[in-house]
């Protein structure tokens, strides 16, 4: 282990090397008051989740550890009563998966933490130096679009590294410790801003086809910006993914730096060693190779997994509810919760993006839960300023924040709402109070980042706004495109401008002689006179063959392409469930409305036999061939008749009642 070289190490040495003995002083701040907590126990306490808010004092906050955003109503009526009676009434969902109680003071902890315990939750390491709450997808086992099931690997890990009392071994990384593992090719997780995320694939071995992981290692949201994990070049199976996570983080717990905290991620760890040595250390730890890389099976799509589907359990479906800005208060929390139990089996799942979804709910119960007074406020189908509306705590509870960002993310979102209407393809709009990033601003559509500058002797709100940020398998940092734009009442207008030139904006790329300046953008000026800096499309899903290992998708092996967005009709020329054909630059498509509203856009032939898709029948998201039956999923493209198979798909939106295709040339 490195030489520690900043306040927080010197914090962690005071306790052994052992943060979590803080709890051996708990009686003592109970006794004394929170008005005699030193600096040391300020930061030492967050190891057991309970964090002191500078704005708020005396009031703190506690982070509840929720392994895979998976939770019970009876957990949900626990979390309820302790806001209610010893907090302050608000909730908040990160975009962690769990939930932070606010409003309590110190003297309540013991009590708090008695509570919890009996419905199975804990706030141990829950922030400081710690793998934080491992994320994976909200409907992990239910929903029809995973390879696999990764939450049984998630709850093992948590066990591993935390399980009921804390483990020491994992409690004293060099910096915070981000994972995810994913089996969902639907991109609902942030992947590529993880410390670790193991994504969905598969690979042939010895002529049989396995499911399993790729690892991506590095990548991060704040200490300098958007960094896109990298990939290792391994394939492993489940089996295999517990013991490839905890090498990888014993590693960087003895070798990662422990200077400057803002250089203290594993990216920094990977940028002083690189990838080859990383590799060879991981290796040396586990003591076998792993698999080359195989296919990764993920679609180029994001799915919220908002509204109502079909579960893969026959009869059952999930029905996602829009938490504005993840704040909700005990009352709603609660009710959430008997909705669960009414209408399921009591289980509901908390999201990425700051929502929630109930569970296993019969088809004969959707109609009665859907009318809901609790739907009408959470509600399972968001208009297009809200549905990918995602916000960081702000100057509510936050010292590191230099705006109030929940309230006017609100605010900003309903007033896009009145001036552009509902219609439209959904946008995501994330914003962070500060440089730190906690509402992954560089990862969205839209970013703002929350700021103060000075204006005639006045500090004043301000953000810088950034767009075409997103993450997955063309992950890319948002581009910054404004700077200083004061949070005034013209800030809607000037939103509301790049939402209707969206597309031209996300094409924008500062050059390299400039990037200090900000570039703004004619709403006149035709796609073709900016320069292209869309990613590259994503490998093929037909699977590896075993004598023809695949190396790692690069931009330089690359060819580029442009992506071109091409109106082919009306939204009112698509009838539910069938077929529409559709010609576009050189190819001819077919595509296909849903019961839920969703549009999606396919190769018209069939790659098995020439059939044209467009007559074939639309079964829940597969369309059949008509003449041999084969079966495509419309999202993915994958056949399930025939995993050899791959049926291109394309990114579709809808503007002012007109369908979009978007396609490379």
């Amino acid at each position: 282990m490195r030489q520690g070289a900043n306040p927080i190490e010197e914090y962690k040495q005071c306790k052994d090397g052992n943060p979590l003995r803080i709890r051996e002083d708990l009686p003592r701040f109970v006794n004394e008051g929170w008005e005699t907590l030193t600096p040391s126990d300020k930061e030492l306490l967050k190891w057991v989740g309970v964090f002191f808010r500078k704005p708020t004092p005396g009031k703190f906050m506690m982070r509840i550890r929720m392994p895979n955003g998976f939770a019970s109503s009876e957990q949900l009526a626990a979390i309820a009563d302790v806001s209610k009676r010893l907090g302050n009434g608000t909730l908040d969902i990160t975009t962690r998966q769990q939930i932070e109680l606010r409003g309590y003071t110190i003297e309540s902890v013991p009590e708090i933490w008695q509570r919890l315990r009996g419905v199975d939750l804990s706030t141990l390491q829950t922030g400081q130096d710690n793998i934080r709450n491992i994320n994976g997808c909200a409907l992990a086992g239910l929903t029809p679009n995973e390879l696999l099931d990764a939450s049984s690997i998630i709850f093992a890990l948590d066990r591993t590294i935390v399980g009921e009392e804390g483990n020491p071994e994992f409690a004293n990384l060099p910096r915070k410790f981000n994972i995810t593992v994913t089996g969902c090719i639907e991109n609902c997780t942030h992947n590529e801003s993880q410390d670790l995320a193991l994504v969905p694939a598969s690979k042939f071995i010895h002529g049989t086809l396995y499911s399993g992981f790729h690892v991506l290692v590095g990548g991060k949201m704040g200490s300098g910006g958007f960094t896109i994990a990298a990939n290792l070049g391994w394939f492993i199976e489940p089996d295999q993914a517990h013991e490839v996570v905890i090498q990888i983080i014993k590693l960087f717990r003895d070798e990662g730096p422990r200077g400057p905290r803002t250089q203290c991620r594993l990216a920094f760890l990977l940028e002083e060693w690189g990838l080859d040595r990383f590799r060879a250390g991981v290796v040396q730890r586990l003591g076998w190779q792993p698999e080359g890389e195989g296919k990764d099976v993920r679609s180029e799509g994001h799915n919220d997994h908002f509204g109502v589907h079909r579960q893969k359990q026959p009869g059952l479906y999930s029905v996602g509810v829009r938490v504005n800005v993840g704040r909700i208060s005990h009352e709603s929390l609660h009710e959430l919760g008997r909705l669960a139990d009414v209408y399921g089996n009591g289980a509901v799942r908390f999201t990425t993006g700051q929502s929630a979804i109930l569970v296993n709910i019969p088809e004969e119960r959707l109609d009665a839960l859907l009318s809901e007074a609790l739907l009408r406020e959470l509600s399972p189908e968001p208009s297009r300023f809200f549905r990918g509306l995602v916000s960081c705590t702000g100057t509510d509870y936050c010292n590191l924040a230099q705006i109030d960002t929940k309230t006017r993310a609100v605010q900003i979102s309903s007033a896009l709402q009145e001036r552009l209407g509902d219609e439209g393809k959904p946008i995501t709009i994330h914003w962070s109070g500060c440089p730190a990033g906690c509402g992954n601003h560089l990862a969205a559509d839209i970013g703002l980042r929350g700021m103060k500058v000075n204006v005639d002797g006045r500090s004043i709100d301000a953000v810088a706004i950034y767009v075409g940020g997103r993450t997955g398998p063309q992950a890319r940092a948002g581009t910054p495109i404004m700077d200083l734009v004061p949070c005034d009442e013209a800030l809607p207008d000037v939103l509301a401008n790049i939402v209707k030139h969206l597309r031209l904006f996300k094409q924008v790329e500062p050059r390299p002689a400039i990037r200090d300046r900000i570039l703004m953008v004619p709403a006149e000026m035709p796609v073709e006179d900016f320069d292209s800096d869309e990613p590259q499309p994503a490998a093929s899903l037909t699977p590896l063959k075993d004598t023809a290992p695949a190396g790692p998708l690069t931009v330089a092996n690359v060819a580029s392409k442009k992506a071109v967005q091409v109106m082919v009709c009306n939204a009112a020329d698509l009838t539910t469930g069938a077929g529409y054909s559709a010609a576009v630059q050189s190819k001819q498509l077919a595509l296909f409305r849903h019961a839920d509203g969703r549009i999606f856009a396919v190769d018209a032939q069939c790659p098995h036999a020439g059939g044209p898709l467009e007559e074939g029948a639309m079964k829940n998201c597969e369309v059949i061939c008509p003449l041999h039956d084969y079966r495509f999923d419309l999202i993915t493209g994958r056949c399930s008749t025939d995993p050899g198979l791959t049926l291109e798909t394309y990114p579709v939106f809808v503007e002012d009642n007109q369908v979009w295709v978007e396609i490379r040339v």
